[in-house]
């Protein structure tokens, strides 16, 4: 069979899936079977999901759990996550309730502003250009006010429209920066439509138009979310010295890019899996996410670490796009279920909510690394995808999981275990 198809779109789900197994795939009925196994059973769920996107043919499912035992500006919560790695969970658990008994976490939201942009090319004068902008400012408003209508009534709207000359970087480089205000939508499709009309309102000769569109890097909407407690409450054993290395390990994330790199990948496991669990757009705030860890021209740790009088101090400073309104968070029925769990937040107490998850994840990671080290914990937790991978029954997982309660586990390990158990 050709590896090459006209009309693809055109075709039923199961016309693809036969397709893709004769073309693609050697095991044909192998395939088609897991593919529909993963199929829902409600049939008007699962044409739910397929309008989401073009040419779904099943369901990718990744594991939806909750984390208990948050306290959030003396506010309990559970936060659901839908994350696949196994330990990313039961860290998030675990330090949850470690806060919780030293008052919990402290959130601010410092700002709510989303930038966009009209990038355009400009041979003129710039006096002339400036001008220009000055006296079409008043009419790129009123071409918006359609668009902005709603979001005006609900206090938020277009904030500011701003020309920045880029010409230093790129010969003849201009562009608008337009501000958002945009409440509890995270706003892309709206800031994207005030954005070409502006586009379209602003013409001048000499003026190209190169393209309209909201930037991901928001460093203007920005949240902080800390813990505090004195020193010797950091741990039962050594607590200074614990906190002290504890502080060493974030200061090395802030000056060493390779291991800010991994550093922030642990931070990113606790807020993916919130933003993903709630309808959110998780590859944005991971791009504006490391925008931000850049901006003082390296890459480094989100987060900060001090210790002072005897206060041990850990906070992140993370700019969080997020909404609570529209988009999937309003039609995904688990993303639906998870706002409602977090007792239906505002965007800002939703991302008070996933900047806590992330600066959770990482004590956890930190206070790992710094005594007993990752694999212990990790390697625990990522025991049972080991014996799955192996073929274990119920009742050797059982056995083997209290087999390796005081032991180091690697997939030699298990694989030998099993053997051994199986000769008995």
């Amino acid at each position: 069979m050709t590896k090459t198809v006209v009309g693809f779109s055109k075709l039923t789900k199961e016309e693809k899936i036969n397709w893709l197994a004769e073309a693609f795939l050697s095991d044909n009925a192998s395939a088609k079977t897991v593919l529909t196994n993963y199929w829902n059973n409600n049939k008007q769920l699962q044409q739910l999901h397929d309008e989401f996107i073009e040419n779904t043919i099943s369901n990718f499912y990744l594991p939806y759990a909750v984390a208990p035992n948050f306290i959030i500006n003396n506010k309990p919560y559970v936060i659901p996550m839908a994350v696949e790695e196994s330990s990313v969970v039961a860290a998030a658990s675990l330090v949850a309730k470690f806060w919780q008994e030293r008052g919990g976490f402290k959130a601010t939201v410092i700002s709510t502003t989303k930038i966009g942009h009209v990038h355009f090319i400009y041979e003129g004068n710039f006096e002339e250009l400036q001008n220009y902008v000055i006296s079409i400012r008043p009419k790129l408003f009123e071409a918006t006010e359609e668009i902005t209508k709603n979001m005006r009534a609900r206090g938020g709207g277009i904030l500011a429209i701003d020309l920045k000359n880029k010409t230093d970087k790129l010969p003849n480089y201009y562009h608008l920066k337009v501000s958002f205000e945009t409440k509890d939508s995270m706003g892309a499709n709206f800031i994207n439509s005030c954005l070409e009309t502006i586009a379209d309102t602003f013409q001048k000769d000499g003026i190209e138009i190169v393209m309209s569109i909201l930037s991901n890097y928001v460093p203007e909407c920005l949240v902080r979310a800390e813990v505090q407690c004195k020193m010797e409450e950091f741990s039962d054993k050594n607590p200074y010295q614990s906190a002290e290395k504890f502080y060493r390990a974030v200061q090395i994330a802030t000056v060493e890019p390779y291991r800010a790199v991994t550093h922030n990948k642990g931070i990113m496991n606790g807020i993916d899996a919130v933003v993903i669990a709630t309808g959110n757009d998780f590859r944005a705030v991971e791009a504006g996410a490391h925008a931000y860890a850049s901006r003082n021209g390296h890459y480094q740790s989100l987060t900060d670490c001090s210790i002072d009088n005897g206060i041990f101090k850990f906070w992140i400073e993370i700019p969080l796009a997020l909404g609570t309104v529209g988009g999937l968070t309003a039609l995904h029925p688990l993303a639906k279920l998870s706002l409602e769990l977090l007792q239906k937040p505002s965007a800002k107490e939703l991302m008070q909510i996933v900047a806590v998850a992330g600066l959770a994840q990482n004590f956890a990671a930190l206070k790992a690394l710094t005594t007993t080290g990752i694999q212990h914990g990790h390697m625990k937790m990522h025991l049972q995808n080991m014996l799955n991978q192996l073929g274990a029954s119920p009742q050797e997982k059982e056995k083997l999981t209290r087999h390796f309660k005081d032991k180091k586990i690697s997939y030699n390990a298990a694989t030998e275990a099993l053997e051994k158990l199986r000769v008995k």
